[in-house]
């Protein structure tokens, strides 16, 4: 067999073998959301008989999503998880904005030390923290607030963006910052319209991460938004878990499966928009933390 011969197998080979994962991607990833979306369209009766096939496509049930919406109160939770998690982003942006900023711009005693305490962060288990963190809440009075969920998450969120941060404004070159403190920009000034717009790619890759990490977040808010009189508080994950817990009894599953698409909608519209800077904010972040 020559070398063509060989290079042509190969090369089917190698073909053959992305289309294998190609194929497979798809029915762990695609289908079962192909397969989310068809079923929130169907009866409940549609569900147990049928569960793989498509709807009824005369009879689509869109009434799971008005359901779901009005008599699942899904329209209080998604505006809870909207205010909680716009809020979340925000605060968490800005703060580790700052921080990264001055852990990758400015040598002080310590700097390297609490850069290493944030990357701590990432390696404590949540499971570990969240007793003490339940009574040091309770302590406080912020259990069933929108307050003291916003500061656990903030809390839990900001080493994975301090890390990311402090390696992409290392990475952003310093004679701008200087060019600007000579041209007689205050150090803040600097910051503020020089270097934060050349870090968008990294804020925006800290602002997907953390988007992400608390609309879908269910275990912190169960322990922290379930108590007594926290109803309209709650977000929607505990929303869907509440019709989840309903439908067991009073057979409504399609507006259960209508919830988890409005739940699951938002965050693939919003990774939809800024995936092109995901790549870049993290590549540069982690080359130069």
């Amino acid at each position: 067999m020559n070398y063509q011969a060989r290079k042509n197998i190969l090369s089917h080979l190698l073909r053959g073998g992305l289309y294998s994962v190609l194929v497979t991607y798809f029915f762990i990833v695609v289908y079962p959301m192909w397969w989310l979306l068809y079923t929130s369209l169907k009866t409940d009766r549609e569900i147990f008989l049928s569960p793989f096939s498509l709807p009824e496509w005369s009879d689509l049930q869109w009434v799971n999503f008005s359901n779901a919406w009005i008599k699942g109160a899904f329209s209080d939770y998604f505006l809870n998880s909207i205010i909680l998690t716009f809020s979340t982003v925000t605060v968490s942006v800005l703060m580790a904005a700052m921080s990264g900023y001055a852990l990758a711009r400015f040598r002080f005693f310590g700097a390297r030390p609490i850069f290493f305490y944030f990357l701590a962060g990432l390696m404590i288990p949540l499971q570990l923290a969240i007793v003490p963190l339940f009574f040091q809440m309770k302590d406080f009075d912020l259990l069933n607030s929108h307050i003291g969920i916003l500061l656990v998450y903030v809390a839990f969120g900001m080493p994975f963006a301090i890390f990311i941060l402090t390696g992409f404004f290392k990475s952003l070159p310093s004679g701008l910052h200087e060019s600007a403190l000579i041209d007689g920009a205050s150090e803040f000034r600097a910051f503020w319209s020089i270097m934060l717009p050349l870090a968008r790619p990294g804020l925006i890759t800290v602002g997907i991460f953390s988007f992400l990490a608390t609309w879908n977040e269910f275990f912190m808010a169960f322990m922290f938004l379930s108590g007594e009189g926290s109803q309209d508080l709650r977000t929607l994950p505990l929303g869907l878990a509440n019709i989840t817990i309903v439908s067991q009894y009073r057979s409504d599953w399609g507006m259960a499966f209508a919830g988890l698409v409005l739940i699951m909608a938002p965050t693939m519209i919003f990774y939809a928009f800024l995936q092109q800077y995901l790549t870049k904010g993290i590549t540069l972040g982690a080359l130069k933390g």
